[in-house]
């Protein structure tokens, strides 16, 4: 079948994916319901299913960005995020980063004897090395515009000619290499509209789009919910598709398409 290009598809994920090419998406970018927090309309999902169609559609330097956490259980977290991390690694998918969603305004989620939590994980996951997309440079640096001496070593020292030569001088830049612990806070949708228990930042969504992808790549979520994702992929010149098993979702992500605005 062609891919279903800048679409919401409503119904089950690993049937809707099972139908798409092989090696046909650049990037997906999805976050999927974490142990039983929220039951997202009572829908139930099979995490092997979708982890086996991931790797199938994925191309050869392609990128899933898997955003989870853990349930607290008893006072344990469950470890769910782990395990499915390391079956992306048997599947075949190299962990390219363990990246770190901090989220500001935390609190005790399951257990009072921990510390207040603050955060999820992103696992970047490539089936092979990322082919695609630019790493995000806009950390600045606090001594931007000073000068540093490198001395030279080895063979270039050796034969230089001049005491000048044997040492390279460097000006720090305004902005280096992002770091992968991220903040961004939270937000829902409120007043009237329908509400998605769980919708991640549009700048999470955008940051990654812009790291693993380029202009007219395909952009999956299969896990679409309120289409955050498509929404940032149409915004940043890609393709979408999004997948969601919950009608009432999908109107949503359908309405913010349409509109291009958070309501």
């Amino acid at each position: 079948m062609n891919l279903p290009i800048n679409q919401i598809i409503c119904g089950d994920n690993v049937e809707t994916l099972r139908g798409f090419p092989a090696d046909s998406i650049d990037l997906t970018v999805t976050s999927p319901p974490y142990d039983n927090l929220r039951t997202y309309g009572g829908h139930s999902w099979d995490f092997e299913g979708v982890a086996q169609q991931l790797w199938r559609v994925t191309k050869p330097g392609g990128v899933v960005v898997w955003v989870v956490a853990d349930a607290t259980v008893d006072g344990s977290e469950t470890g769910t995020s782990f395990r499915q991390a390391l079956r992306f690694i048997e599947i075949g998918f190299n962990l390219t980063d363990t990246m770190i969603w901090h989220k500001p305004g935390g609190g005790a989620v399951g257990s009072n004897i921990a510390y207040t939590q603050n955060c999820e994980y992103m696992f970047v996951l490539c089936k092979g090395r990322p082919a695609r997309g630019e790493k995000l440079k806009d950390k600045t640096n606090v001594t931007c515009g000073q000068k540093k001496s490198h001395p030279m070593s080895g063979r270039s020292r050796k034969y230089s000619k001049s005491k000048s030569d044997k040492e390279r001088v460097s000006v720090t830049r305004e902005t280096s290499l992002r770091e992968n612990v991220w903040r961004f806070a939270v937000g829902w949708f409120t007043g009237d509209h329908l509400s998605h228990p769980a919708p991640f930042p549009e700048a999470l969504a955008r940051d990654h789009i812009l790291s693993w992808s380029n202009e007219g790549d395909i952009v999956l979520d299969p896990f679409s919910g309120s289409g955050t994702t498509a929404k940032m992929a149409k915004l940043m010149g890609r393709q979408f598709i999004g997948i969601e098993v919950n009608p009432e979702y999908c109107e949503i992500a359908e309405e913010r398409l349409r509109q291009g605005v958070l309501f």
